[in-house]
């Protein structure tokens, strides 16, 4: 009866460890603080905002502000700035193929592409796109999560001042 009290207690004990590794509840109160400089143009030429959108709520309180800029050398660049959401595992940011990500089944449908892992939860981030996005097609932002299917956030463009943005 011992041996089994045993193999019961290793049974449960990795059972715990997998759900807490599976659903990172650590992750709900810790903040990953990211504050990258908006890149320092090249030469006489400032980056250029050619859309921008604000971030709101969906599944996780999610706010601050997105901006794609054109760099001096032709390149975009999605920068979020006063960015603060949620922290969880596998959150990822994605470029949507509609108007605006609203819902879990909207960005499904639309389809996506993935900038990759989130660089913090909090603060000014940067995220060069790539050089074959659409941008006529990919109209919104979403601060995913991979592991459960969720948009936490999400962040409509729509054409931006040529001042008054970073």
């Amino acid at each position: 009866m011992k041996a089994w009290k045993k193999a019961a207690i290793a049974v449960v004990l990795v059972l715990i460890f997998g759900l807490w590794y599976w659903f990172r509840p650590d992750r709900l109160f810790t903040n990953v603080r990211v504050d990258e400089a908006m890149p320092a143009p090249q030469g006489a030429a400032a980056a250029l905002p050619i859309e921008s959108g604000t971030f709101y709520t969906i599944l996780h309180p999610t706010s601050g502000t997105a901006t794609i800029y054109e760099m001096a050398d032709g390149t975009r660049m999605l920068r979020f700035t006063n960015f603060d959401t949620s922290n969880g595992p596998e959150v990822h940011v994605y470029m949507v193929a509609a108007d605006d990500a609203k819902d879990v089944a909207t960005v499904e449908r639309a389809g996506f592409v993935d900038l990759g892992a989130i660089k913090g939860n909090v603060g000014d981030q940067n995220y060069i796109l790539p050089g074959d996005l659409d941008m006529a097609k990919y109209r919104a932002v979403s601060i995913w999560c991979k592991r459960f299917s969720v948009n936490f956030g999400a962040a409509a463009l729509k054409p931006a001042p040529a001042s008054g943005l970073e």
